[in-house]
């Protein structure tokens, strides 16, 4: 029985490490080599590269066991990450992780899919509108804290996402919400607190 605990916790350290790593990678890397039962979407995700994109460098639908794939560079440097990762933690701490994907979603939308917002992550994430910051964590400071993992992992979904979702560019708390003005526009999604709209 003991040998069976210790065996559990070495599995549950390796996947916490292998689920980090996939999070982390560097923009560097410019081949992956393919593991058995990867596909498109998990590399996608792990790497944080838009599946079309990562689909279209490769040419290939299938993807063996052992072959190399290569990835696009990343449509986003590192601290764009890490600051969408903080305002994701921020602003969805307690959701479910369809949630915290979402809200990703958002802050790339804004970036990618309008041209009514600023065009790049740091703008959108810090700008002003009205004489207020258009996320609270901004301005309450909650944006200045270290990002966990699955916010992480969120972004590089969000990422993997890109150009496939129903073109959410905002999202409130309607418990919380103080503006009437959020409140007209398109509902796309609900999940757990927050509506999305456009």
């Amino acid at each position: 029985m003991k040998k069976f605990k210790k065996l559990l916790v070495a599995a549950g350290l390796m996947f916490s490490i292998s689920a980090f790593t996939l999070t982390n990678q560097t923009e560097a890397a410019t081949t992956h080599k393919i593991q058995n039962g990867e596909t498109y979407w998990t590399v996608s995700k792990g790497f944080g590269i838009p599946v079309n994109s990562l689909m279209k460098a490769n040419n290939s639908k299938i993807l063996v066991s052992g072959q190399s794939l290569t990835l696009p560079n990343s449509i986003l440097s590192a601290s764009d990450k890490d600051l969408m990762a903080r305002l994701v933690r921020a602003e969805a701490v307690g959701e479910p992780y369809a949630g915290k994907v979402a809200v990703a979603t958002v802050i790339l939308n804004r970036v990618f899919m309008s041209s009514d917002f600023p065009d790049t992550v740091r703008e959108v994430i810090y700008q002003i509108s009205n004489g207020h910051y258009a996320f609270t964590p901004v301005a309450n400071g909650q944006i200045n804290q270290a990002a966990d993992v699955e916010s992480k992992r969120a972004v590089n979904e969000a990422l993997a996402l890109l150009g496939k979702g129903n073109g959410s560019l905002f999202f409130y708390n309607p418990k919380t919400s103080t503006s009437s003005w959020v409140s007209t526009r398109q509902v796309t999604v609900r999940i757990g607190n927050h509506v999305f709209a456009r």
